[in-house]
């Protein structure tokens, strides 16, 4: 059985009078139970451990490397540019459709890896979850945090992109870094949702593909949100999907546009914490069944 709760004892003394060591005792915990997120400070290098060896399978015996990462977003741009911004007409009005669709490919494709890649960690990391007690959060925390560098690789393509159409950085870019953690608790809290549910029931994984293929055109990755809902209830309401505040945020800070999408941001932010902290309730309270399950 997995652990969940940790406590020291006092050995009993010996009559030699000699001062024995602490005992350690590893406890199931029982109902709701405390994050202790603590304990994963403690556990940072296996953190750092797991995410470097989760990027060295990902590219290990790959002709092309990392150059996926760029290909993917990339490849998928062309598509969208040729299908949804020249025949559909999706495109805002003003800004080249190629660099704008980009922009959101770009964080979008980070969420859609780092759900896919946490939902299933728990699983693919079953032999070590037999063996050794740790943090179980090490482990989808480590797969969400190693598609930061297919992110990193891919967002080196927009600055090329951004000088051939004559667009510029501005002060906006400075809120760039809250966009990217906003994209990773939005994948994370997802993740952790579904990866605890995978350990008990195997049909998740098969339904992943299917709900990011939803969640895609639910958010403004080849349409604008604000063009197609006017009314201000509605786009509250469609604003709770976190990624929507994140594709609309990386827009904004990364080509300049005059429409701050603060009350989009706000909504979405909402929506991700929620998913976020119920995701690691819910994956902390399950947690010491996965050794047993898994």
């Amino acid at each position: 059985m997995s652990a969940s709760s940790v406590t020291a004892a006092q050995a009993p003394q010996p009559h030699t009078g000699a001062a024995a060591p602490p005992v350690l005792r590893i406890e199931p915990s029982s109902g709701w139970v405390a994050l202790q997120l603590r304990e994963l400070w403690e556990y940072r290098e296996l953190l750092y451990f797991l995410t470097w060896r989760d990027i060295k399978v990902r590219y290990k015996q790959s002709i092309l490397g990392a150059a996926w990462a760029i290909i993917q977003p990339f490849m998928a741009m062309v598509v969208f540019t040729i299908f949804f911004g020249k025949l559909a007409n999706l495109g805002p009005a003003g800004i080249p459709y190629p660099i704008w669709n980009y922009a959101a490919m770009v964080p979008w494709t980070y969420f859609a890896f780092g759900l896919a890649q946490s939902s299933n960690s728990l699983v693919g990391s079953s032999a070590l979850l037999k063996k050794i007690y740790f943090p179980r959060l090490v482990v989808p925390i480590a797969s969400t945090l190693s598609g930061l560098v297919d992110f990193t690789i891919a967002m080196l393509v927009l600055i090329p992109l951004m000088i051939v159409y004559g667009y510029w950085p501005t002060v906006n870019v400075i809120w760039l870094p809250a966009f990217i953690i906003l994209a990773f608790i939005s994948a994370l809290g997802v993740g952790l949702w579904l990866s605890a549910l995978n350990v008990q029931f195997r049909d998740v994984k098969h339904t992943i593909p299917f709900m990011v293929q939803i969640w895609f055109f639910l958010t403004p990755v080849v349409y604008s949100a604000s063009d197609k809902i006017t009314d201000p209830v509605w786009l509250s309401i469609y604003s709770l999907n976190p990624m929507v505040g994140v594709v609309e945020g990386f827009r904004w800070a990364l080509l300049g546009l005059d429409t701050k999408p603060g009350p989009i941001i706000l909504v979405s932010a909402l929506g991700s914490l929620v998913v976020f902290t119920g995701g690691l309730f819910y994956f902390r309270r399950m947690e010491k069944t996965f050794a047993d399950v898994v």
